[in-house]
């Protein structure tokens, strides 16, 4: 028998956790959409030079941590192809590279969006949603469906009119109330899909924090990570979407993909999203066996991770 979390499970019955290899620092240059992209070589470019002071104070931060030893440092760009195709695969790639190189940056790794969906085969975005525990607020009495039913989560408890017994006079309107408040509350409500619950168009912010979780390397299917990076140059780039692997390496010469950490450079319109990918990141249930694999090979390196998944992301918005 084997106890994770005071949870008991047979030993034949748990799948081994593979390693996945890991940077200190997993840092992403930007996302990219279709007007982003049709703005031409000049919006490219502001995007790069925009984040190079950051990009650099990340790494920085990331080496006065860790003291004598030179830190691990890979770079990523999410493409979005999950709600809008454009152009073709070599096309954008060789653009976002050749405007990086002008820029004095290095793209390591370039992933779609429709990865965080489903990469090898694997629903990964399935996946995730069947980790998610969203805590029901205090004195809920059921009147709000479920999350895996609604497709609605939330960090607390929806203001309006409470439920009146019969014959009895309506309640008085209640505010929102954040489930974890400090001094004042500040409610976020968030959809992370529409349609069937068996077909699902998934929201930009449940795929932004599928995104997290691959780049902290705390996603499994059976015991085997999902979404391994593969090996090719922008030259080798296919013409169609759905031939581009989820996560594709650039650098030959790049550290993991995955890290301890995450740094984000983004525009502020990013900023409620990334909102939302944290509120939905402190519901996700993280494989116990994954994150104690994690943990512990940081603390071989000397490094103590924070225990909430969360803690491990950091950003720049400009």
């Amino acid at each position: 028998m084997t106890a994770y979390d005071g949870v008991f499970t047979e030993e034949s019955a748990t799948p081994v956790v593979r390693k996945v290899a890991l940077s200190h620092l997993s840092v992403e240059l930007g996302h990219l959409y279709m007007d982003d992209f049709q703005a031409g070589r000049p919006r490219l470019l502001a995007q790069f030079e925009a984040v190079r002071p950051w990009v650099a104070a990340a790494v920085r931060a990331c080496a006065g941590e860790l003291g004598e030893r030179p830190p691990r440092v890979s770079t990523c760009f999410l493409i979005d192809d999950y709600f809008t195709r454009f152009s073709t695969p070599r096309a954008v790639i060789a653009d976002l590279v050749a405007a990086a190189a002008e820029a004095g940056l290095t793209i390591d790794y370039v992933a779609r969006e429709s990865g965080c969906a489903v990469a090898d085969g694997v629903d990964v975005a399935t996946l995730v949603r069947q980790h998610l525990v969203a805590e029901p607020p205090e004195g809920d009495n059921g009147g709000r469906p479920p999350t895996a039913v609604s497709g609605w989560l939330s960090n607390g408890e929806r203001g309006g009119e409470g439920p009146a017994s019969a014959m009895a006079a309506p309640r008085a309107w209640q505010p929102p109330r954040q489930s974890a408040v400090q001094n004042h509350s500040i409610f976020v409500d968030i959809e992370l899909w529409n349609g069937p619950a068996e077909q699902p168009r998934w929201s930009c912010p449940f795929l932004a924090a599928v995104w997290q979780l691959q780049r902290l390397g705390l996603i499994r299917h059976l015991g085997e990570p999902v979404g391994e990076p593969r090996p090719m140059t922008p030259r080798e780039a296919p013409e169609e979407w759905e031939r581009l692997p989820a996560v594709v390496q650039l650098n030959p010469h790049a550290a993991p993909f995955r890290a301890y950490r995450t740094f984000s450079a983004l525009a502020a319109r990013f900023l409620p999203i990334e909102l939302a990918v944290r509120t939905i990141l402190g519901q996700v249930a993280v494989d116990p066996a994954v994150a104690a694999q994690v943990r512990e090979r940081a603390g071989a390196e000397g490094i103590t991770l924070p225990g909430e998944v969360v803690d491990r992301l950091r950003y720049a918005f400009q």
